[in-house]
């Protein structure tokens, strides 16, 4: 049930045409087993053709003028029908296979979409690699894992069951038979196996997670890392996961082995003991029974190894269906695309508004009124702790207030408006993000390489004083600057950050310690930029968060955030 209501809506109908492609190649595979009877009677008694009433009655309906031309036409046919059953269950498969990949690609997308949607208080709770493992491999391996093994075990179990009925109604003999040889095997397995599968699939899957937390983490803080000389520690985690991954991959690996070999020694033991029978049945029957043993078990063998390597990877996959099954992303997750903006006409307001943290016992906020004019300059700043960088969050939407509204001209900034605020601020934060990519690219982040006006890229690198550093460059606005802008100095950074801003025409620019991590010359020289830029728009206006009293100079007025009036 829950494998079901994890796959959305959409697909489920389609899933429904996919389990019966299942029942139809299983049928296909029964069929192009039967079909090798005929060949198997004329093998083990070429007086058949004229003993069997069914191959008479085929050899009198076409008239065949001799038994070797009879011969070669059921040859012939036989041929054609398995190569005809193959290109059908081949068509099939891809049926199935195309179903299993673009439900793959609709719940990656989806969980990536609910994640980010969640917004920035869960983004900044959870472990981001770990979200990142989710959307990237637990997806994967839910519908490869999961799936595909599902649709293996019930065609293949359709299929044996099939075989089965069909060997009980000729010889109740060889079903028996086949019952003594194939369920012990079978219970065996399931019974050893079941909980080891379990626990190791899990085991695995924590400690893929905790090594693929610490790889990221070793490389976001080499700095700190270094200096700390840190790099054994975290090498010795690495190390400890790494080897949990190795050793449950090793009796998994020896696992996967048991199917096959406990297969073999079944139809082993089948054969054995049709020997020691012999000596009961007559010498026709025993040939005939034999034979229709030996192919039956050729394929019940490959068969019944089937069901348990998917039984085993159903058993070891299936932490898979908690994760998903649990997680906020895969629930029809939308998103507004709309690129309609919102004009100011004269205020921002914050009406009475109070916040508090889904983790915290205290509000942040405490119910706190302002009101910012269009073309206002507006500093804020207090100590460390008093919720600067949480209001700036508030009137950029990335926060919800807990009580009270944020109003643009008398319109309260709810879901349905957001997207289209969003779409005329520009943000500088103390830490600009930088995707790995070119200068171009990130200062036009969100647009096509196509569709970017480069006659604005140059107007706002002008504007950012960046014009001199990109001129420099050989590869100019396409030089590639690193992850996290590694390649650039901290100036640089964050005039890339307000050259963003710029570009996307913004009406309002909010700044969030955008200097802070400056030294004071380029902490100056950015002061200049954006109080030049609020010199020549004055319609612009601009929000700066500062803890230095001295990155507001500029501003018209400065508010004043103090933990005994919030």
């Amino acid at each position: 049930m829950d494998i079901w209501n994890i796959i959305p809506k959409q697909f489920r109908a389609k899933g429904v045409g996919v389990s019966i492609t299942i029942f139809v190649r299983a049928l296909l595979n029964f069929v192009g087993l039967a079909a090798l009877l005929p060949v198997l009677y004329l093998i083990l008694d070429s007086e058949s053709i004229h003993s069997n009433a069914a191959l008479q009655s085929v050899y009198n309906a076409i008239g065949f003028s001799s038994d070797q031309q009879f011969v070669v036409a059921i040859a012939v046919a036989v041929v054609l029908f398995i190569v005809a059953k193959s290109l059908i269950n081949i068509y099939l498969y891809r049926v199935e296979r195309d179903y299993i990949y673009a439900l793959y690609r609709h719940l990656s997308r989806q969980l990536f979409i609910g994640y980010f949607g969640e917004g920035l208080q869960f983004v900044k709770r959870e472990n981001t690699a770990l979200l990142s493992r989710n959307v990237n491999v637990v997806c994967y391996t839910f519908v490869t894992g999961i799936l595909r093994p599902i649709a293996t075990l019930v065609s293949e179990l359709l299929l044996l069951l099939m075989i089965f009925l069909s060997i009980a109604i000729y010889s109740p003999l060889g079903a028996l038979l086949a019952v003594a040889v194939f369920i012990p095997v079978a219970w065996l397995y399931f019974a050893l196996m079941r909980y080891r599968l379990d626990r190791y699939g899990n085991v695995e899957n924590e400690a893929q997670r905790r090594k693929y937390r610490d790889v990221i983490e070793t490389f976001r803080g080499y700095a700190d890392i270094e200096i700390n000389n840190a790099f054994d520690h975290q090498l010795s985690l690495f190390d400890k996961e790494l080897e949990t991954i190795i050793r449950v991959g090793r009796k998994n690996a020896t696992i996967s082995m048991l199917p096959q070999n406990l297969t073999e020694v079944g139809l082993a033991a089948g054969m054995a003991l049709l020997l020691i029978l012999g000596s009961t049945l007559d010498s026709a029957d025993m040939k005939l029974l034999f034979g229709v043993f030996a192919i039956a078990g050729l394929r019940l063998m490959p068969s019944a190894r089937s069901i348990m390597s998917a039984w085993s990877a159903l058993r070891y996959n299936r932490y898979t269906i908690d994760i998903l099954r649990d997680a906020k992303g895969p629930k029809e997750a939308k998103r507004s695309s709309t690129t309609e903006r919102i004009t100011i006409a004269e205020t921002i307001e914050l009406r009475d508004i109070s916040f508090r943290f889904e983790d915290s016992a205290d509000d942040t906020l405490h119910h706190l009124s302002l009101t910012i004019h269009k073309g206002e300059k507006v500093g804020i700043n207090g100590e460390s702790g008093v919720g600067k960088t949480t209001l700036l969050n508030i009137l950029l939407g990335l926060y919800a207030p807990t009580e009270g509204g944020v109003y643009i001209d008398n319109k309260l900034l709810d879901e349905e408006l957001r997207r289209r605020w969003q779409n005329s601020i520009g943000y500088v934060s103390q830490s600009t993000f930088l995707a790995d990519n070119t200068i171009l690219a990130n200062i036009a982040l969100g647009y096509d390489e196509e569709s970017i006006d480069m006659e604005r890229i140059e107007r706002v690198i002008e504007a950012a004083s960046l014009s001199e550093f990109v001129s420099s460059l050989p590869k100019g606005v396409y030089t590639r600057i690193g992850e996290c802008g590694a390649l650039l100095s901290g100036g640089q950074r964050q005039r890339i950050g307000i050259a963003r801003a710029l570009y996307k025409e913004a009406d309002i620019l909010f700044f969030d310690e955008a200097t802070s991590s400056l030294d004071s010359a380029t902490e100056q020289s950015i002061n200049r930029a954006i109080e030049h830029l609020s010199a020549t728009n004055k319609e612009l206006t601009i929000v700066v968060v500062a803890h230095r009293e001295s990155s507001l100079d500029y501003c018209n007025r400065i508010i004043t955030l103090k933990k005994d009036n919030i």
